[in-house]
């Protein structure tokens, strides 16, 4: 492994200065587990469905007829949503305010219960993934994918980076610099391959003070030609 300061200097460079980088860094700042944990749960159910909906559609699509499911699924309210009757599920289907996809409608009324299981358990399921160390952040993908619905790989990631928590992303770019700095030998396949992104994260944050947001986007804003100004997939 590299030292971490090197990769930020490359990714300033790629992008073209300091300021720039940390303005960019700024577009998806990560919030604190106070503002995590004072997140009404309904918001993180809310979260969750739409980075479930936006895999396999166009964000634009789900983003456009955002006010219709929140209409739909009765702003999310975790009660509601469990106890969802067999009528209102299959009025849902045929309900042209959301994405009728019978699947992930069902996922939200899973979800919702899952929600209300971390509630019951830790008094909020915000505050549960608020106080989930970040230096374990596999550890809580694993949560979410083994008791949540549909929350696993990419879309529990983006769930988590959605409401602030900290989360690294392996997009081509992240794994190319990570292939770079000497973390990965290839692209992750498994549990292992996430858990040594995970110490690696954490060196890195140990050292530079950065969070796994942070450090996950400059990761991916260090691949590229210097001076062609793209972005990095993060």
């Amino acid at each position: 492994m590299g030292d971490f300061a090197k990769v930020i200097s490359l990714a300033a460079e790629r992008r073209g200065g300091m300021d720039v980088l940390e303005r960019a860094l700024a577009e998806s700042r990560s919030k604190t587990p106070a503002e995590i944990a004072a997140m009404p749960d309904d918001r993180i159910l809310a979260e969750m469905t739409r980075r479930i909906f936006n895999a396999g559609f166009a964000s634009k699509v789900i983003t456009a007829k955002w006010d219709g499911f929140e209409a739909a699924f009765d702003g999310f309210d975790p009660h509601r949503c469990a106890a969802m009757p067999e009528d209102k599920l299959d009025a849902l289907l045929q309900d042209s305010r959301i994405v009728r996809h019978g699947a992930k409608i069902q996922s939200v009324i899973a979800n919702a219960r899952f929600l209300l299981d971390l509630a019951a358990e830790h008094g909020s399921a915000a505050k549960f993934i608020a106080d989930w160390p970040d230096a374990d952040y596999v550890g809580l993908l694993e949560v979410l994918k083994k008791r949540g619905s549909r929350l696993g790989g990419d879309t529990g990631m983006r769930f988590l980076r959605g409401i602030g928590k900290p989360a690294f992303i392996p997009t081509g770019d992240v794994v190319a610099a990570l292939i770079r700095e000497g973390v990965l030998a290839k692209p992750p396949g498994g549990k292992g391959d996430f858990r040594t992104m995970q110490q690696a994260f954490n060196r890195w944050s140990a050292e530079s003070g950065r969070d796994l947001t942070e450090i996950s986007r400059i990761l991916a804003m260090s691949i590229g030609d210097v001076g062609h100004g793209r972005p990095g997939r993060h």
